[in-house]
């Protein structure tokens, strides 16, 4: 199928998008409520959790280069990227699940190995899936303005996968009164949900096609993704900003359930709310600011606004209360541009860099992106516990009470406000060298298509 011939229909769009209701859980749910349940259920000290997140995430990182060459290498013997799409789906609930089933009273070391465990296969599975996801709209769709309005259904689609598992999924562990029990009915529920999106989405991959890749080894894979850093310019200043803004996001959702229960005294569903909701209103407004001032320039004052009401919050630590859902609001409208917009560009930066070689690569520049993605919100997770730790943070197994020291609950809100704010300062830095403008895509897809 040729670049004339694609058609960007309805059905295309919903389809693809319905798959961010499994990319959005996944990417929700762990990063929300893993490291409390390691810490705060589980008894495993803070810097111990953060090392189990972590590893299970490098685990990705190392993974994600090697599935998005053989997804490449799938679309040039098979004519599709799906077959790995749809393993990843049918995998995923079952070991997520198993994540959140560590039975009472195995103690702490036991109960680390088997998430660690656990959810290494569960990671494993989600990139099966993400990555050739993260490759498809290089192949759906032509041009600028398509692959935005591509994106923007998605994270559209995203933005209420993340209400919905952020705000739903801790009603219903907080509905039992055994934490274990909560924990395993919400990974249940949630488990199956993210697996159906991600299987439906899984048959919009395009069948058919043909797509010249070179059979590799595991060591000419990291190559290769090494080589398309160094090569593609407008991938690295994309990846590093996306990396970076993962990190800063990473950590305020790892920190919101501490934030919610320490600082404002409350369950987790109302600031998640207050966070998510604006997101989901505000996402096809920034497709719309995009269209009408390029979507670099757009993504530049989501970015700003974000880290201006992480900034503000930092008054939490002197005068604590309700009035946070204000600037968490503003972020949240502001999160719907830094998600969408960078992953919009994405498809713009295959294409670019197709045209210069001479052969596609989306599988690799997938891997690539989904292992520096992974590594933000890994490190965010980390950095979270890192100042936790600290500022002495106080671990407890489930149904102890504990009463944290007033250094720990400064710790909590600097991790969700000044530190988050910080990073999304330099992810701005970072993403000054981002080359690639409308005209230039408008003229490659004129090329194509010529």
């Amino acid at each position: 199928m040729t670049a004339a011939q694609r058609v960007l229909t309805r059905r295309t769009i919903a389809t693809y998008a319905i798959g961010s209701l499994g990319t959005g859980g996944f990417a929700t749910l762990p990063g929300l409520v893993l490291v409390f349940y390691l810490t705060d259920t589980l008894g495993i000290a803070a810097l111990a959790a953060g090392f189990l997140v972590t590893l299970a995430k490098v685990w990705d990182v190392i993974i994600d280069p090697v599935i998005g060459a053989h997804s490449d290498r799938s679309l040039a013997a098979r004519g599709s990227r799906r077959p790995f799409m749809v393993l990843g789906s049918i995998a995923l609930p079952v070991f997520f699940i198993l994540t959140f089933a560590v039975p009472a009273g195995i103690g702490p070391v036991a109960s680390g190995l088997w998430v660690l465990i656990a959810f290494l296969i569960t990671a494993t599975a989600f990139s099966l899936f993400q990555v050739p996801y993260i490759a498809l709209p290089a192949e759906l769709a032509d041009g600028y303005d398509q692959r935005t309005k591509l994106i923007s259904a998605r994270v559209v689609v995203l933005t209420i996968a993340i209400l919905l598992f952020g705000a739903g999924a801790p009603e219903i562990r907080d509905s039992f009164a055994d934490e274990h029990t909560g924990y395993l009915v919400m990974a249940v529920v949630a488990g199956v949900v993210i697996g159906l999106g991600m299987l439906v989405s899984s048959f919009v991959a395009p069948r058919g096609l043909t797509a010249e890749v070179a059979r590799v080894s595991i060591l000419d894979t990291y190559r290769a993704g090494i080589a398309a850093l160094r090569r593609s310019q407008p991938l690295r200043a994309l990846l590093f900003t996306f990396l970076l803004q993962g990190l800063a996001t990473g950590m305020m959702l790892a920190g919101a359930q501490y934030v919610a229960t320490w600082v404002l005294g409350t369950g987790v569903t109302i600031l998640f709310v207050a966070l998510i909701a604006p997101a989901v209103i505000f996402a096809p407004g920034w497709a719309l600011v995009a269209a009408r001032v390029g979507k670099e320039r757009a993504f530049r004052l989501a970015s700003l606004l974000f880290g201006l009401a992480a900034l503000v919050m930092v008054l939490q630590v002197w005068m604590p209360g309700e009035w946070i859902y204000a600037p968490v609001a503003l972020a949240g409208a502001a999160y719907a541009g830094m998600q969408s917009l960078p992953m919009s560009m994405l498809p713009d930066v295959i294409s670019h860099d197709a045209h210069e070689q001479g052969v596609g690569s989306a599988g690799t520049f997938g891997g690539v992106w989904t292992a520096g993605e992974t590594t933000g919100m890994a490190l965010g997770a980390t950095v979270l516990t890192i100042v936790l730790a600290a500022s002495g943070y106080l671990e407890s197994v489930g149904g102890q009470v504990v009463v944290q020291p007033p250094g720990a609950i400064v710790g909590i809100v600097f991790s969700f406000s000044v530190v988050p704010a910080v990073i999304i300062a330099a992810s701005l830095w970072s993403f000054s060298r981002y080359p690639l403008r409308r005209a230039d895509i408008d003229q490659l897809s004129e090329r194509i298509n010529s």
